[in-house]
C-alpha cells in the first residue's frame, strides 16, 4: 500500500525524517534510512530546515524513491516564488514522488545566511490550493496544464502547543479546505498540551501525527523552550537529560514513554531525529511501533 492508501484505509501511521547534508555525499544519509525504513510508512525529507543552506529536499526525495523508499518531498514557501513552487510541485510529480508537506518555512535570519532575502510570495494555505489546481490540470492563473494532470498526497504541519492555540485550530481548518490530508505535529514533550489540542480538534477528521524529537542533551531542551515557539519540555525531562549517564539510552527511554502515551490520542507518529537517525530503531522498538 502506498502512503495515500494506508491513510485512506485508516492505519496507524509511522513517519521518520532525514535532513539532508551540508554537501552532495548521499551514502551515509540512505545507509541510515535503510536501518528502520521497512517499519516506517514514508520518512520525510526536510527543506533547508532551520534555514541552513543544504542539498535539496526534491533530489533526496527521489534518490529515496530511487531505493524503494517512500519520501515525504517538504516543500517550504520561504525559498521561491509561485513561479518556482509550482515548478517544483510539477518536477516532484515527474519524478514520481507524490507526498508532499507543504511548510511556510523558518525565516532565513535564524539560518547561516542571514542576509538572504526571504520570498514568502505564497503561504501554506495558498501553496496547498496551487497544488489542488494542479491536479485539476491548471496552474494558479487558470492556463491549462499539457499531457496527464499530477496527483498528490499533501501534508500539512500544526503546532499543539501554539499559544493562543485558536489561531492554529483556525488555520488547521483552512489547510483541511484546501487540501490537506494529514498532519505531521511540532515535538510534543507535554502530554498535558497535548491531550487539551486533541479535545480541542475532535472535530477534525483528518489525521494528525503527533512529533517526536529526540532529545540529545538538557542543552538543546533548554534551547528549545527558549527558541522553538509553542514547545515545552518539562523540568523533570531535563533533569533526566542532566543526569544521563548516556545520553542515547536515556533520550530513547523519554521517547518511547512519550509514545505510548500518545499513541491512544492520535492517528499516528512522526519521529525527529535531528541528526540522530542511528538510534532510531531502537526507539521504535523500546515504544512498540
Amino acid at each position: 500500500m502506498t502512503f495515500k492508501e494506508k491513510i485512506q484505509a485508516g492505519k496507524f501511521l509511522l513517519t521518520s525524517e532525514v535532513g539532508p547534508a551540508k554537501g552532495i555525499h548521499t551514502e551515509q544519509l540512505l545507509a541510515e534510512v535503510e536501518l528502520y525504513h521497512k517499519k516506517s510508512d514514508a520518512i520525510n525529507v526536510t527543506d533547508l530546515q532551520s534555514s541552513i543552506m543544504r542539498l535539496g529536499s526534491l533530489t533526496v526525495s527521489y534518490l529515496l524513491k530511487q531505493k524503494g523508499f517512500e519520501p515525504i518531498y517538504q516543500l517550504t514557501c520561504r525559498d521561491r516564488n509561485r513561479l518556482a513552487l509550482q515548478s517544483d510541485l510539477l518536477s516532484a510529480a515527474a519524478l514520481g514522488i507524490e507526498n508532499i508537506s507543504i511548510l511556510t518555512g523558518d525565516h532565513p535570519s535564524l539560518g547561516d545566511h542571514p542576509e538572504a532575502k526571504p520570498v514568502f510570495d505564497l503561504d501554506s494555505v495558498q501553496l496547498l490550493q496551487v497544488a489542488r489546481g494542479l491536479e485539476s490540470g491548471q496552474d494558479m492563473k487558470g492556463h491549462k496544464l499539457e499531457g496527464e494532470a499530477p496527483k498528490f498526497c499533501l501534508g500539512a504541519a500544526v503546532n499543539p502547543g501554539a499559544d493562543p492555540l485558536e489561531p492554529q485550530i483556525m488555520k488547521m481548518e483552512k489547510k483541511i479546505e484546501a487540501g490537506a490530508e494529514f498532519f505531521q505535529t511540532q515535538a510534543v514533550f507535554d502530554i498535558k498540551t497535548f491531550e487539551d489540542f486533541i479535545a480541542r480538534v475532535k472535530h477534525i477528521k483528518t489525521p494528525i501525527m503527533a512529533g517526536i524529537v529526540l532529545l540529545k542533551s538538557a542543552g538543546m531542551a533548554r534551547y528549545m523552550n527558549k527558541h522553538v515557539a509553542g514547545v515545552f519540555v518539562p523540568d523533570n525531562l531535563i533533569k533526566e537529560m542532566e543526569e544521563a549517564k548516556d545520553k542515547a539510552v536515556v533520550s530513547i527511554d523519554i521517547a518511547s514513554r512519550l509514545i505510548k502515551k500518545l499513541k491512544p490520542m492520535c492517528q499516528g507518529i512522526h519521529i525527529m531525529p535531528i541528526g540522530w537517525n542511528k538510534i532510531v530503531p531502537q526507539v521504535l522498538e523500546a515504544s512498540g511501533l
